[in-house]
């Protein structure tokens, strides 16, 4: 998959911790089961946070990348809520 194949995006972009898990956690619900949730961030500790997020409410992760201090998420929504 692609940076470009996704359906949505959250731009986290300036914000630290928990903030990013938080709008991401209220954000996955705009789309739709199967669908793919592009998530850009600034705060490091969105590596760690994000992969475990998607871990514990089963989402799939389909891609964890940094470019120019920006980190880069690619999450395929996996189960209704």
């Amino acid at each position: 998959m692609s940076d470009h194949d996704y359906h949505a995006e959250l731009d986290a972009r300036g914000l630290f911790c928990p903030e990013p898990v938080m709008m991401l956690h209220n954000r996955i619900h705009d789309v739709e089961v199967g669908q793919v949730l592009r998530v850009v961030a600034t705060d490091p500790s969105t590596t760690r946070d994000i992969p475990r997020f998607c871990q514990f409410l089963g989402h799939e992760l389909l891609s964890q990348q940094e470019a120019g201090g920006e980190f880069l998420f690619l999450i395929r929504r996996c189960q209704a809520a």
